[in-house]
């Protein structure tokens, strides 16, 4: 793995839908209407899925990032057509897109641009001006509309990201900054009724700016429940990305049910890559899905994977696996 500090300095300033759309281009505008028969379709879908008994949730950003170049309507009009019940990670000016297709945001996003949210995150005090203006206008934002949960980050270790030299912060001070600066922004969330979500992220992959991020300095499961068991709220829980944890800790089932009251939205990719639910990559998801109804998770399985394939046939793919 190369030099963490170093590494951090190959991550573009951007968000997580720019850092695609400059690489990739801006998505067509137009998007796919609904036919009646579809609808009717997708209605019968949802009941489907509902039954299934895990909730099913869509990143927007992934299907921007293939060569269809999904808009939101499309990856909204797929996402109805399927069975699910949100399309995540988009901006609060996109939401009457999911309302127009009865659609929630279970994942709410923080605009920190042109930095990305998980560079400079709670864990320096140097950043706390803007990530928490950002967080407390994205709560405002996500109560309004209904969305349950808004993704947040302990940032990267290095004290200047963008400085290879920058020195680091240790485990101690990013940890006890994180916490202070959590509880001053979780109140506001414990009165809107919205869950703070901190999520860990792997540092081993650093082969797309978007399959891991070298210097994170939440790359541990142990360093973000320390974190969210010392703010001590109920609306601060943790963000499980399977494949984050796999490639750094593996024993997803074990940590699951360790875990199970703390687990305030779950993401799934494959690993290696990042790429789709299925068996050309080493995560066994279909009795990871298992465990989480038994555990009688009620939170949403946000599938968050790049498709390799056409992204239709691998999302259709995906919520057959999350159904079991």
């Amino acid at each position: 793995m190369k030099n963490t500090v170093q590494a951090s300095t190959a991550i573009p300033h951007v968000s997580r839908r720019q850092m695609l759309r400059r690489s990739l281009g801006l998505a067509g505008a137009a998007g796919l209407v609904a036919s009646g028969t579809i609808l009717g379709q997708a209605a019968e879908s949802r009941r489907s899925s509902t039954a299934s008994g895990l909730k099913i949730s869509v990143a927007q950003w992934c299907y921007e990032a293939t060569p269809e170049k999904w808009t939101l309507e499309k990856t909204c009009q797929v996402a109805r057509e399927l069975g699910c019940q949100s399309v995540e990670l988009v901006d609060p000016p996109q939401y009457p897109i999911l309302k127009k297709y009865g659609l929630t945001c279970a994942l709410a996003q923080i605009n920190t641009n042109p930095d990305p949210p998980f560079v400079k995150g709670f864990n320096n005090p140097d950043h706390w001006p803007k990530i928490m203006a950002a967080t407390r206008e994205a709560i405002d934002a996500a109560a309004a509309f209904g969305a349950p949960n808004l993704i947040c980050f302990t940032g990267f270790a290095a004290k200047n990201p963008a400085d290879p030299a920058s020195p680091r912060l240790s485990r101690e001070t990013g940890l006890a900054n994180c916490v202070a600066g959590l509880k001053q922004v979780v109140g506001q969330a414990e009165k809107k009724g919205v869950t703070l979500c901190l999520e860990m992220l792997n540092t081993r992959d650093d082969s797309h700016p978007m399959k891991g991020h070298p210097g994170y300095q939440g790359d541990s499961l142990s360093f973000c429940m320390d974190v969210i068991k010392q703010v001590g709220s109920p609306r601060l829980k943790l963000l499980f990305d399977i494949y984050h944890v796999q490639v750094m800790e593996g024993d997803v089932i074990r940590h699951l049910r360790q875990l199970k009251d703390y687990l305030g939205h779950v993401h799934a990719a494959g690993n290696p890559g990042r790429g789709e639910l299925d068996d050309q990559q080493e995560i066994n998801f279909r009795p990871i899905m298992r465990t989480l109804k038994e555990l009688n998770y009620q939170g949403y399985v946000g599938l968050e994977f790049i498709p390799t394939r056409n992204p239709y046939q691998s999302l259709r793919q995906a919520v057959a696996v999350c159904r079991g």
